[in-house]
């Protein structure tokens, strides 16, 4: 899963540079607009790395238009995290290359074995809450 994971982003990672939205500002993206508002960490909690981590991918969002910081309205040292028109706009050039992505891997496999694999992977994502990892040392 490792390897197919790696391969995935290292295919779509030049043509969404190319577009101006690199792998990590893309995650961004996407998750402001499935969650709107989200704070910097629950967004760090939500993509599995540091709140220093969000703050600069953040800080270079702002910088371009494609995300704003608005006051969050209960608590005054809070900021949630929004997409702006523009940010939309980028986000948008970018889910035309995935979905292309995905066309190409869906026509590559068949439509039963692409429903197969979504299953599958689906069974993973939802059991993987239950592992444990080892004990080292």
């Amino acid at each position: 899963m490792r390897r197919a994971d790696l391969t995935l982003q290292t295919v779509k990672e030049p043509p969404l540079r190319e577009v101006g939205v690199p792998g990590s500002h893309y995650a961004v993206l996407v998750s402001l607009q499935a969650t709107p508002g989200l704070t910097g960490a629950e967004l760090a909690r939500l993509m599995g790395i540091t709140p220093q981590a969000v703050a600069l991918l953040v800080g270079k969002l702002a910088d371009r238009g494609l995300v704003e910081r608005r006051a969050h309205p209960r608590h005054r040292s809070v900021q949630e995290l929004h997409l702006t028109d523009v940010g939309r706009n980028e986000l948008i050039k970018a889910e035309h290359i995935v979905s292309d992505l995905e066309r190409h891997i869906r026509e590559s496999l068949g439509i039963r074995r692409y429903r197969q694999l979504r299953a599958l992977l689906g069974q993973v994502m939802d059991d993987l809450p239950n592992w444990d990892p080892p004990q080292v040392g």
